[in-house]
């Protein structure tokens, strides 16, 4: 087993070494006997379309200045986070340990078990619905999933937030390459949802 600074697999408790750690108050307790189950993949910038900046940081941990920008308005009060937050030149941000509950998939459903944020590590990719993502981003989501199942070996799921809520949500989006992930995962079969599978 390699080890990072001592710890096991880079990972002390739910926090990932290789992440830069930013802790977010929006979270909680994962349900009794819940496992991890479920990466989700998310996308986000803010304001829309804009990349770089803090305002993401400042989101999730409820420091945003709503009066920045116009669109922020709209999201006045907002409390949300996700367990990490992967940036366009590959940087990775932990907001909340993977043993503990972050708030970013809202009302969903995955197989047919209701509120993913009870079992699922939510993923932010810096990016907007339906534009491409960058070949850091594909990088180091694919080593990050790598080092989950490793830290969480019941994953047995990596899905998008439009595949658990898509009466209301579309990210990552058309512009996210999902043959390209599960290429460079090389997970089980039955990990990706069936709308994405490709033939090997």
């Amino acid at each position: 087993m390699s080890r990072v600074a001592g710890v096991a697999n880079g990972w002390r408790g739910g926090w990932w070494s290789a992440a830069r750690r930013i802790e977010s108050p929006n979270q909680g307790r994962r349900p009794r006997g819940s496992e991890v189950t479920l990466a989700l993949i998310h996308s986000i910038s803010l304001p829309p379309g804009h990349y770089g900046g803090d305002a993401i940081e400042r989101l999730f941990t409820n420091a945003l200045d709503w009066d920045a920008h116009p669109y922020y308005r709209q999201i006045r009060g907002l409390e949300v986070s996700s367990h990490f937050v992967l940036r366009r030149d590959g940087e990775l941000l932990q907001f909340v340990s993977t043993t503990k509950r972050a708030w970013h998939a809202g009302r969903s459903s995955w197989r047919g078990r209701e509120n993913c944020n009870d079992y699922a590590v939510g993923i932010e990719l810096e990016g907007l619905e339906g534009e491409r993502f960058e070949d850091a981003q594909y990088e180091g989501l694919a080593g990050l999933l790598r080092a989950l199942v490793q830290r969480h070996p019941t994953i047995d799921g990596i899905a998008g937030h439009e595949h658990v809520a898509p009466d209301r949500k579309r990210d990552p989006g058309p512009g996210f390459d999902w043959a390209r992930l599960q290429a460079q995962v090389d997970g089980p079969p039955g990990w990706f949802p069936p709308q994405v599978r490709v033939a090997r």
